[in-house]
């Protein structure tokens, strides 16, 4: 009997080792697919590592900057997708910024919120520039 506990301790530890293993392969792919084209800010926020309730916020702040140093997106895009996840019911039009473009708006950003100041740390290492 000792054998179908171990067996079940084995099965419970394998499947929180598979589930770390899907979490930090999403992280890898979707870093990897910011480094690759253009994205929006606060995809490319959460991808930085910030949580998705302040990378809203930091994004809104970076694209304020964007607009006032007429940084315009590389591309843009019609989706449906929320921050928050899910399906919105409307469709929104959605500014996707390089990577280059984030370093530029980064080092014009001067957040006052602590969160907001960690964010962006974050966001400037994962896009390259130094903060």
């Amino acid at each position: 009997m000792a054998h179908a506990a171990i067996r079940s301790e084995r099965r419970a530890h394998r499947r929180s080792l598979r589930a770390i293993v899907r979490e930090r392969s999403a992280a890898t792919r979707l870093a990897a697919s910011c480094r690759r084209r253009p994205r929006s800010l606060a995809t490319i926020a959460i991808a930085a590592g910030v949580e998705k309730s302040t990378a809203t916020g930091c994004a809104n702040g970076l694209r304020s900057v964007a607009k006032r140093l007429n940084v315009q997106p590389a591309a843009t895009a019609r989706t449906r997708r929320t921050v928050a996840g899910g399906r919105a019911r409307r469709t929104h039009s959605v500014g996707r910024y390089t990577l280059g473009q984030v370093c530029t708006l980064t080092a014009a950003y001067r957040p006052r919120k602590a969160e907001f100041v960690a964010a962006v740390a974050l966001i400037a290492v994962f896009a390259g520039g130094a903060r």
